[in-house]
């Protein structure tokens, strides 16, 4: 069975290494891509239609998932378009608001919705380990740095906000410190924040648990973009089997 995807920000940096990642596989096709201003009216041999177009297209292609990479706003014009269609949609966007978290819920009452910040394996692994980490170092002081290309809009990345969300779970921490500057010193139970925007580096996050004259790093680095890419077709194919609901990429590794 062949899943056929839209694929949305077609001429984009994820955009395109999605369109790539779908045919390098046998078992998906590009139903459709679109770009909000598209620059390139081809990518990889697929043609890029104006995002204007999506309904028309979700309609006309009856694709079986879209996978989204854009901007908050887009996104959800997207997955409101999806949900009156009835088609499942993943999406790796970052920067959503409180209220348009909530919107991105409500979708999930009509389609299955995959929302997560980061498709690499290797996140997951590192989501998986770090809770474990900060219980058996209780007390050791906890910082985090993130780095990203210079294009990166959202700081801290979405990655980094979900490795935190897990450090708070499970340890004594009362907030977050966003860098440092002049007379700063460390506070008991902060998280120290550290964010780089440089150049076109793909995506790093090291954790740094320190105390009792020792220290913990927990590291992963992203060499290239198709990795996320390739996660998230997986997603889109296996969420493409799914009920309504909302979905998250650990999901699809521990099916």
């Amino acid at each position: 069975m062949t899943t056929r995807i839209g694929v949305t920000g077609a001429t984009g940096r994820m955009g395109r290494e999605v369109i790539a990642a779908v045919a390098e596989r046998e078992d998906c096709e590009v139903a459709f891509a679109v770009n909000r201003d598209p620059d390139d009216d081809n990518v990889a041999g697929v043609d890029v239609q104006p995002a204007a177009e999506f309904d028309a297209l979700v309609a006309d292609r009856e694709p079986d998932a879209v996978i989204d990479f854009t901007g908050p706003e887009s996104a959800l014009e997207y997955v409101r378009a999806c949900a009156e269609a009835g088609v499942p949609f993943v999406t790796g966007t970052t920067g959503f608001d409180d209220d348009q978290r909530e919107t991105l819920q409500a979708a999930s009452d009509e389609i299955p919705v995959l929302h997560a910040p980061n498709f690499a394996r290797g996140v997951q692994a590192l989501v998986n380990v770090v809770g474990d980490a900060v219980q058996s170092l209780e007390g050791y002081d906890v910082e985090l740095v993130e780095t990203h290309h210079n294009g990166k809009r959202d700081a801290p990345s979405g990655t980094a906000n979900r490795l935190l969300e897990e450090i708070e779970a499970n340890g004594d921490f009362k907030d977050r410190k966003h860098g440092r500057e002049g007379f700063d010193p460390r506070e008991e139970g902060e998280i120290g924040v550290h964010v780089l925007r440089a150049g076109d580096i793909t995506g790093e996050h090291e954790i740094v648990i320190a105390g009792n004259h020792e220290e913990v790093r927990l590291t992963h680095r992203a060499e290239d973009r198709g990795v996320f890419a390739a996660g998230a077709v997986d997603a889109a194919v296996w969420l493409a089997e799914r009920e309504p609901g909302s979905y998250d990429f650990a999901d699809v590794i521990a099916s």
